[in-house]
């Protein structure tokens, strides 16, 4: 049985004020929650309608109906888990730091943090106009990666500013990301799904790059940001002398 008080806590948490208030995250699955279990993540409570168990005060069993109350879902996954958000870890001195100068789309933000975790990027740097890491579908995206990626927001321009690093940015119109070399140390910006990298920060950037188009039409604008942010990172972590 769930009580209207974590009822009510639940739900606020679909919003980013009473995240940020409680420090508190939703993740929904058997799956992700137990990879945030695993990395060490703090539970605060755990609904499931599967498990077998003995009721703590962090543990209830429940029924779908119950779940579907609380669910971020359509359909409710079988368990439901409220954390605490994780610890944040000291900057990383070297490697490529990820970038992004306002990704509003949580489906991205979740697939380029899935990203950072594949290719071993752990720092991640979001505007601070970007779509909060904690939000429920990022983190339904982020399949438990969200755990393994040290995620800050920041005023992007004046980090960027005051480094000594190369500042690699992802544009329409630069240097074949196949043929620039990308330093083994630096800051790779990706932009906006709609408008790309922000005018402010293009001004930064030391080396523009580009993925070629090579479809013969030439018709599509874009690519998906995620999308992109993939193909540069594969480029970023190649072997010297690619």
């Amino acid at each position: 049985m769930i009580s209207k008080s974590q009822i009510k806590l639940i739900t606020s948490l679909s919003r980013k004020k009473y995240r940020d208030q409680h420090s508190f995250f939703v993740a929904e699955g058997p799956k992700v929650i137990a990879e945030f279990i695993e990395e060490g993540l703090e539970l605060q409570l755990l609904f499931t309608s599967e498990i077998a168990i003995n009721e703590t005060e962090v543990y209830h069993q429940v029924t779908q109906a119950d779940l579907k109350k609380i669910s971020n879902l359509t359909n409710p996954n079988t368990s439901l888990a409220v954390f605490k958000f994780p610890k944040k870890i000291a900057a990383t001195t070297k490697g490529v730091r990820l970038v992004l100068d306002g990704i509003q789309d949580p489906g991205n933000l979740g697939t380029i943090i899935r990203l950072c975790d594949w290719f071993g990027i752990t720092e991640l740097v979001c505007s601070k106009d970007t779509v909060d890491c904690y939000n429920p579908k990022v983190v339904q995206a982020t399949m438990g990666s969200l755990a393994r990626v040290n995620i800050t927001y920041v005023d992007i321009e004046a980090l960027l500013l005051k480094t000594d690093l190369p500042i690699y940015g992802g544009v329409l119109e630069g240097v074949s990301v196949y043929q620039e070399k990308i330093a083994e140390d630096c800051y790779l910006v990706v932009g906006n799904e709609g408008n790309g990298i922000s005018e402010k920060i293009i001004t930064l950037l030391s080396h523009k790059i580009t993925i070629p188009q090579y479809g013969v039409s030439q018709n599509t604008e874009s690519l998906n940001v995620a999308t992109a942010t993939a193909i540069l990172l594969s480029e970023a972590m190649r072997p010297t002398g690619k």
